[in-house]
């Protein structure tokens, strides 16, 4: 699977990054969930994890021609957090390719989610 840089909301040492994939999905790169509270109340499938991302990386979307803010928290967003991050939900990227293309530190982890569930998720494009 190769991929598109889209964006990237960094502070130092943490990297959320957003990219599109040469199968019409996205890859999103956050943190591993780890909070007890929020994996019980959320159903996952044996190929699939959580990463938790800023609201703001999927602003990125409108550069690979997805444009609007999102306004439906709906599956891939499977929680908000008090401070307004997203818990996103998705299929464990384990692809060789993909995974040599990125830089994904030990407390991160990447999903990758179809195209129209991230359409999905956005009002006013």
């Amino acid at each position: 699977m190769r991929l598109t840089f889209l964006g990237k909301e960094s502070l130092p040492d943490q990297s959320p990054t957003l990219y599109a994939t040469d199968r019409g999905t996205y890859v999103v790169q956050g943190w591993i969930v780890t909070d007890p509270t929020v994996l019980a109340g959320i159903a996952v499938g044996d190929d699939e994890t959580l990463v938790r991302v800023p609201a703001k990386l999927l602003e990125h979307l409108a550069k690979d021609g997805l444009d609007g803010e999102v306004g439906n928290h709906v599956p891939p967003i499977v929680h908000v957090l008090q401070d307004g991050q997203y818990i996103v939900r998705g299929r464990r990227v384990l692809d060789p390719e993909a995974l040599g293309q990125m830089h994904v530190p030990d407390d991160e982890t990447c999903v990758e989610v179809a195209r129209s569930a991230m359409a999905a998720l956005l009002v006013g494009g």
